[in-house]
């Protein structure tokens, strides 16, 4: 017999360092019976950092499910990684969430990483409760920061209560009733700021009964359109009961879909056991998934290219539910007996409107060798493990033992150093990290390459390509100018996934993007062609293209703000203006000034580290990946793994052709 349907709601606690998230996650555990004891961030006895790492270092490196109930709600709390350095790692658990709790610190207020986890929220109208920490710590505002989330974040805010004795260990929250008149005219004079016919009733003198409100306030806030903010303080448990009716009445749970549908779902964390054993965490979307079924997993490979697996699922677990209850729309499973499975796999058809995920590339590149150079098999293949986790390190084999590995900051590098040694009893050395960098054609080139039907021959093969610019994002895209079915599917397929590949390495060997590559002819022999002669071929084919149309070399950039004492702002933007940032805007002038704009990507760490001594320790810095641009004068080459397809002498060697 079945366990009857729950509601289930996933949310996510997204936080800038230090703001709480941690412990205000283990206070939602306790309060609701989910754990029997208050775990701490300090002692590194929490619930959700359960590595090492973690516990060591007091923050959160990977995402983590932790379940709890509300009354017949079952929710799966996910919480995610603070530092902006894995801030890929948030964007994927979002892509699974029905709704969120962001925090923010009752002293430091709203900070550089919160700001982008709130454009990030509003751009994805997902559900979002306030909850604002720390309110028993001296120094915490009420009305000024409610002010600053305003200007900062969003204006669509709804106050949800207030605070008696801020800022004192005495400071105690006192929530707002709808059954109170006046508390119910401020949260309908919020709401109405956004909402013309309930603006028109309050002006002709009629305010919502308390019941009209609560749907109202549940309504625009399940779409997006209103952000209820709570105080409180995770230590102490002040405020966290207000917050627990907040998720169970206006976060909307996860909609229920036909059991009999075809399954859909996303991988957003992939774990590891002691033994190598994968634990994937799979969010359903719409059918129904149970213990030994086969399934096909999905993805898109780091060169563009869409590829697949299968396999049997030997372990399903349910989280938050009895043993041997089948995985349903709008829960979390940990799956096991998918040795392939990797973070940002999907199940099934992809649901309506939800597009393939995109995160900005990393934009630093570190080479990474064993210790002892007898690890090296090892180091690669713990390197690789750790792309599984996430896919987005991109992993690449170097001659002489060494691996590249994609970062998107130095905190990063730490982690995955320590990683390799705690877990993986791996020692490794990591070079100076660098700017990863892209190329674009400049131009259009072509050229071709026919089967010489004289003898001359090295492929049994013709291929023609054309490459051209592409709209800017667009990535790599294949085209053919040739009729569909002029080639074996077979022929064809080995082109398009060899145009991808080569595309990894351009003129200077960095990946090249944003470009179209039209197959303009092709061509082969009855029973002697193979897919092979098309693999082989094509590199040189494109290459040559590609040079004809020639390639720029693009610069990874960070987009920064920066927070400042008033009399520092000479001396940081002369900083600024020495590593080539651009300075796109500066506000404030009152108590600090807030610079925002964009740095190269191989100067970030350097602006980082100058900034103690400009402002006396009182800068507050923060980047993000965002646009490239030119690099100026000249371009930087990178190392090439494998045969250069430029030199076709050395190329046709390497393939033993001649």
């Amino acid at each position: 017999m079945r366990t009857p349907l729950h509601r289930t709601l996933n949310i996510g606690i997204l936080a800038h360092v230090d703001a709480g998230k941690t412990s205000l996650t283990e206070r939602l555990l306790f309060d609701t019976g989910a754990i029997d004891r208050l775990g701490s961030v300090d002692a590194g006895s929490t619930r959700t950092d359960t590595g090492e790492l973690e516990r060591r270092r007091g923050i959160t490196i990977r995402t983590a499910v932790a379940p709890f109930a509300l009354g017949d709600l079952r929710v799966n709390l996910i919480d995610t990684p603070g530092h902006s350095d894995f801030i890929a790692e948030v964007e994927r658990a979002l892509g699974v969430l029905d709704g969120a709790v962001l925090v923010l610190s009752a002293v430091e207020g709203v900070q550089a990483q919160t700001r982008v986890l709130m454009k990030t929220l509003r751009r994805l109208r997902l559900p979002t409760l306030v909850f604002v920490n720390k309110t028993d710590r001296a120094g915490a505002r009420e009305a000024g920061l409610l002010a600053d989330v305003r200007h900062r974040l969003t204006p669509h805010i709804v106050p949800m209560g207030t605070v008696r004795d801020l800022g004192t260990p005495a400071a105690r929250t006192i929530p707002g009733r709808l059954a109170d008149p006046d508390f119910r005219e401020l949260v309908a004079e919020a709401l109405a700021e956004g909402d013309d016919a309930l603006l028109a009733d309050l002006v002709a003198g009629h305010v919502p009964t308390a019941r009209e409100l609560a749907s109202a306030l549940a309504d625009r806030t399940g779409r997006g359109l209103a952000y209820p903010v709570f105080f409180g303080s995770a230590l102490s448990g002040q405020g966290v009961a207000a917050l627990l009716d907040g998720i169970a009445s206006l976060l909307p749970p996860a909609p229920a879909t036909d059991r009999s549908a075809g399954a859909s779902g996303t991988v957003f964390a992939v774990e590891r056991g002691a033994g190598g054993e994968k634990t994937a965490y799979l969010r359903l979307f719409a059918g129904e998934l149970s213990e030994r079924e086969r399934v096909i997993l999905r993805r898109r490979e780091a060169d563009g290219t869409p590829g697949e697996h299968s396999g049997r699922i030997t372990a399903l677990e349910v989280v938050g539910a009895p043993a041997a209850e089948p995985l349903t729309a709008g829960g979390i499973a940990r799956i096991r007996g998918l040795p392939r499975v990797r973070v940002g796999d999907r199940l099934g058809p992809v649901p309506a409107g939800d597009a393939e995920p995109h995160f900005a590339p990393p934009s630093l590149e570190t080479v990474v060798r064993p210790v002892r150079p007898g690890d090296a098999a090892r180091l690669h293949s713990a390197l690789t493990a750790l792309a599984d986790q996430d896919p987005l390190i991109g992993t690449r084999a170097l001659p002489g033992g060494g691996t590249s590995v994609l970062l998107y900051g130095e905190v990063q590098k730490e982690i995955v150093a320590a990683t390799l040694s705690t877990e993986f009893g791996v020692d490794a050395l990591f070079e100076p990290s660098r700017a990863v960098y892209r190329e674009r054609p400049a131009g259009t080139g072509e050229a071709h390459e026919e089967i010489d039907r004289h003898g001359g021959h090295v492929f049994w093969a013709t291929v023609g390509l054309r490459v051209a610019p592409g709209e800017p994002g667009s990535g790599a895209v294949f085209r053919r100018d040739t009729e569909l079915g002029a080639l074996p599917l077979a022929f064809d397929r080995a082109i398009e996934e060899t145009v991808a590949r080569t595309l990894t390495q351009g003129l200077h060997g960095w990946q090249v993007t944003d470009c179209v590559v039209t197959l303009t002819r092709s061509g082969f022999i009855g029973p002697v062609s193979t897919a092979a002669d098309f693999r082989s071929l094509t590199p040189l084919v494109l290459m040559r293209a590609l040079a004809a149309a020639g390639t720029r070399v693009y610069e990874p950039c960070l987009a920064y703000e920066l927070e400042l004492p008033l009399d520092a702002l000479s001396a940081v933007t002369a900083v600024l203006a020495a590593v080539g940032a651009e300075i796109r805007a500066t506000s404030g002038g009152t108590d600090s000034w807030l610079v925002t704009g964009v740095v190269p990507a191989a100067r970030a760490a350097e602006v980082e580290r100058r900034l103690p001594a400009l402002t006396r320790g009182e800068a507050t810095w923060w980047t993000a990946p965002t646009t490239d641009r030119p690099h100026p004068g000249e371009p930087p080459a990178r190392a090439r793994t494998g045969a250069d397809p430029l030199n076709r002498a050395e190329y046709l060697r390497h393939l033993g052709r001649v």
